[in-house]
């Protein structure tokens, strides 16, 4: 046991602990647990093999016991120094008889008690005989005395620890005293300055937040834009290669057509000329004469002269 509380308590200070677990760490009597842990306020000792409490310390704030399922069979009255314990559980062990419980009617502030699994609860009137001894007892085995069934311990414990126990409002009265001001202490607040930093870190980082949402949502819109203007210049590139396709098939077309035009005209200036080079044999003259006979005469005239 004494292992396992100094590995529970992880270096610090016994007096810095409020709660403490040592549940299964196996040891017949209480060992390494001293009065040094004054603030102490919920203690565990489940399962551990414990057969008496001889040497258990003073815990003046200790609220919450776990002592089941050991071997407890007496001995409560070694419990007596944690006068503000609120919840005992003892399931599990050896408790025979009434008289073994007569030490916990020191506890005025018990409200909850579990000896389920134990002989006592064999009794006959068992329940109104323990509820009888221990008139601040709120819940038996997890039943009031109507056999209710108990809230939730953890919220109990909850509005316990922040102030609303009825049993505790003397000594916050006493805790709280020294914190009353007067008039030339004002700037002596010590609850505002508590709550005055965490409200400017929260803001500050609300802030940020929200900076870093915006510039994540603006670089999201700059993207879609790229994207847009990306689509769009493919789809005009698209557009002026279509556009330069068709022009230049239109213009292939438009100078075969010439082409052709050009071949057909040649060939009606070469038949043209064909034909006007060529004079048949009985066209005329200009003087209405046949030619071929105009030049037979000049022939003939000439065959005269030299005779």
């Amino acid at each position: 046991m004494e292992k396992r509380v100094a590995l529970e308590s992880r270096g610090r200070n016994p007096s810095q602990l409020k709660e403490l677990n040592l549940d299964n760490c196996r040891s017949t009597n209480i060992l390494g647990l001293t009065d040094e842990f004054v603030n102490l306020e919920i203690l565990s000792l489940n399962n551990v093999g414990l057969t008496t409490l001889k040497g258990f310390p003073s815990l003046p704030k200790l609220r919450k016991l776990e002592l089941s399922d050991n071997r407890i069979s007496n001995g409560l009255n070694f419990l007596n120094g944690c006068k503000k314990l609120t919840h005992l559980n003892l399931s599990g062990n050896k408790i025979k008889d009434l008289e073994t419980l007569k030490p916990l009617e020191e506890f005025e502030n018990l409200k909850n008690l579990d000896l389920f699994n134990n002989e006592v609860t064999c009794i006959e009137d068992y329940r109104s005989k323990v509820f009888a001894l221990h008139p601040s007892l709120k819940y038996l085995d997890g039943f009031d005395k109507e056999d209710r069934e108990a809230e939730d311990s953890d919220a109990e414990e909850e509005d316990e620890m922040n102030g609303n126990n009825d049993s505790e409002e003397d000594d916050l009265d006493i805790d709280l005293g020294p914190l009353v001001l007067n008039d030339d202490s004002i700037s002596e607040r010590p609850a505002e300055s508590r709550t005055s930093l965490p409200m400017l870190l929260y803001t500050v980082y609300g802030v940020l937040f929200h900076m870093g949402y915006l510039l994540k949502s603006s670089d999201v819109e700059e993207e879609e834009d790229d994207e847009d203007i990306s689509l769009s210049a493919v789809y005009n590139e698209n557009l002026e290669e279509e556009s330069s396709a068709s022009s230049m098939y239109e213009g292939s077309d438009v100078s075969e057509e010439e082409d052709v035009d050009e071949e057909d005209g040649e060939g009606e200036n070469d038949a043209d000329g064909d034909h006007n080079n060529k004079v048949p044999d009985g066209e005329e003259n200009a003087d209405g004469v046949p030619e071929e006979s105009t030049r037979g005469k000049k022939r003939k005239h000439e065959d005269e002269e030299e005779n």
